[in-house]
């Protein structure tokens, strides 16, 4: 029998941005009932508000969650009633080729970016009876959800709610890149550009590894000013700043070159930033059809790299209690991320914030 009615943040297509009442349905076989307390405002919700990522059908946005497992459905074994989680978006398979191979960032089983469950349906009706999707395969801009057990993974009860939600994209996609997509080692140079959430969560991981120097860019001089804190030895305007000469002048180049926007034309000039043999990492997601360009003699003769990172290249099961250790531990600062908390209701606030680069990350509170 479904829920009862609850607000939730729904983005349809003719409608646009707005609250919406759903219900949702019980767990069944292989599903988590959730009861959300905090979720993260990340640059992917935007990408479907701005129409970057086209949708044909509504969705309730939300992707970066924590919350208390309240149900489950038959089957489940790994959480139950009572256990904090933190909610994983891209839901692995756990059978194709690429999660055997334990490279679950990969999976081609998931139906996650589907903006389904995995057996192709939606938990969430409308009053009017009208299906509405999970975003991502959650839709946590709500109060109560369903998730494949492979998106609820298990954290220890004194982590906060909100840092969980950054645990759920950005902290596990930035730390993750530095760590588990190039492997920086200590001593290693990198740049990174952007630092909004994502990017001060790469800086974090930098700092993590003891890389050095770690060169952070952005238009803000209020997030320069959060990347020093999280570790960055020298900071640069991005609009000011010829970003790949400096790096050439002052460092010779550098290892890595990350960038955080998701921007084609800054991801061109990412290969110009890079000493012999170093590598882009491409952690910022851009729209779907966006292409770039760059001088392939150069790519081939001083041996450099570009390399895709899709979720840190993590597996959420096995990452993201690490990183809540972590942070428990002191290691990495991410409470500190947290810029604001707002309720729900002022979800559309918190993505025109995030449009105009104001501040870090915002939580939104059911």
């Amino acid at each position: 029998m479904p829920s009862a009615l609850s607000p939730a943040v729904v983005f349809d297509p003719e409608r646009g941005l707005h609250i919406r009442q759903v219900s949702r349905r019980p767990a069944g076989p292989g599903e988590v009932e959730i009861e959300v307390r905090a979720a993260g405002v990340c640059h992917s919700d935007l990408h479907i508000v701005s129409g970057d990522w086209p949708s044909d059908r509504p969705l309730v946005l939300g992707h970066e969650a924590a919350g208390v497992v309240t149900g489950t459905g038959p089957g489940v074994t790994s959480v139950r009633p009572g256990d904090h989680v933190v909610l994983s978006w891209f839901a692995p398979c756990r059978r194709c080729r690429r999660c055997a191979a334990g490279q679950a960032w990969l999976c081609t089983g998931t139906k996650a970016v589907a903006n389904t469950l995995p057996d192709g349906t939606t938990p969430f009706t409308d009053a009017e009876g009208e299906e509405v999707w999970p975003y991502l395969g959650l839709g946590a801009f709500t109060d109560r959800l369903v998730v494949p057990e492979s998106a609820a993974v298990r954290v220890p009860r004194e982590l906060p709610f909100g840092v969980g939600a950054l645990l759920g994209c950005s902290v596990t996609t930035g730390v993750g890149a530095v760590v588990n997509t190039a492997g920086v080692r200590p001593g290693e140079s990198a740049v990174v550009i952007g630092t909004g959430g994502v990017g001060l969560s790469v800086v974090m991981g930098l700092r993590l590894v003891g890389a050095d120097p770690i060169v952070a860019v952005d238009l803000s001089p209020e997030r320069l000013a959060v990347a020093e804190r999280f570790g960055a030895t020298h900071t640069l305007d991005g609009a000011r700043d010829d970003v790949a000469a400096w790096c050439r002048r002052e460092l010779g180049g550098v290892d890595y070159a990350f960038e955080a926007i998701g921007s084609p034309k800054v991801v061109e000039t990412l290969p110009g930033m890079l000493a012999s043999g170093g590598a882009a990492v491409l952690v910022g997601m851009a729209a779907t059809d966006a292409t770039g360009s760059f001088n392939l003699f150069d790519l081939a003769d001083q041996g450099k790299r570009i390399l895709g990172c899709n979720y840190g290249s993590s597996v959420g099961e096995i990452d993201i209690p690490k990183l809540a250790r972590l942070h428990l531990a002191g290691r990495l600062p991410l409470d500190e991320l947290i810029g604001v908390t707002r309720p729900l209701s002022e979800a559309a606030a918190a993505l025109d914030d995030l449009r105009s680069n104001t501040g870090v990350r915002t939580i939104l509170e059911p």
